[in-house]
């Protein structure tokens, strides 16, 4: 595997986190129990399948960017460390059967809640470091993979910010001392967080893809534009959604088409970035890079 050190480590840590989210999804299928709740397998299992695969997508992303090593380092190292811990406390505490936020029970649970605050904000850090490394000018040559990173980060830094406003929430209604209360208002943004959280992977899979053809710059940005489009507006109709407290199976027709429009403009891109790598392929065999 080429590429720096800590790029080979974060891509090895990655594939571990996305095997643990798998082995907890085996251990719930033979454990049972619910899948929503406090405690339960779906913690473990959605963490390790997200922070895996965002692991590796920021790892990957990361190698478009001209960036100092000094500073590509520290950020790769900060959020694989980060990574770790969340994934790892969470996974510890589904094992104990005890929630692993908002838990201040026992002086144990508010050392896990406490850590699990702060290797958030270390991954906000990291992120946020990147995503300025990622706006600055000709940060990234290609123009149409130019803007698929730069609109991936942001809408990645909003997933954050969301999840951070989630824990806010939690915090308070538990403080308030009312937990079942932390519980379900601090999730009422789980679809904006999980729609905005990959969308670094899809918008620069996307970009990625029509690289490896002979379209002109001009059009090969276009396609981006639009595959950026439609994910701009699933997240922007969820967060609107979210914000309103209205379920996405049970939202008014307006939400749902325009939910469609931007899955359907999404999904085009796609279709298109894969059309143009079959029938019209780049003579060379890798797509340009810059970092």
């Amino acid at each position: 595997m080429r590429g720096r050190t800590v790029e080979r480590i974060g891509y090895v840590v990655g594939a571990c986190l996305l095997l643990s989210g798998f082995a907890h999804f085996g251990v719930f299928l033979a454990d049972g129990g619910p899948w929503e709740g406090p405690v339960s397998w779906r913690k473990p299992v959605t963490f390790g399948l997200s922070f895996g695969l965002a692991l590796i997508t920021l790892v990957w992303v990361g190698t478009w960017i001209r960036q100092s090593e000094r500073t590509r380092s520290v950020t790769l190292w900060l959020f694989t460390v980060a990574s770790v811990v969340e994934v790892g406390l969470i996974s510890l505490q589904a094992w104990r059967g005890v929630p692993s936020h908002f838990n201040s029970e026992t002086g144990f649970g508010r050392v896990i809640a406490t850590s699990l605050a702060v290797g958030g904000g270390l991954i906000l850090v990291s992120v946020l470091t990147i995503t300025a490394a990622a706006l600055r000018a000709d940060s990234v040559t290609r123009p149409d993979m130019r803007l698929a990173v730069r609109a991936g980060l942001l809408l990645l830094v909003v997933a954050l910010l969301v999840g951070a406003a989630m824990i806010a929430r939690g915090v308070i209604a538990v403080n308030a001392g009312d937990p079942d209360v932390a519980y379900t208002t601090a999730g009422a943004f789980k679809p904006l967080h999980a729609v905005a959280m990959h969308a670094v992977l899809v918008l620069p899979g996307i970009a990625w893809l029509v690289g490896f053809t002979r379209w002109t710059e001009l059009l090969r940005l276009r396609v981006v534009q639009l595959g950026t489009t439609g994910y701009g507006v699933l997240a922007v109709t969820t967060g609107v959604e979210s914000a309103l407290g209205v379920s996405p199976f049970s939202a008014p027709l307006l939400a749902d088409v325009a939910n469609l429009v931007g899955l359907v403009a999404l999904v085009l891109a796609g279709v298109v970035a894969c059309y143009g790598v079959v029938h019209f392929p780049a003579r060379g065999t890798n797509p340009v890079r810059t970092a």
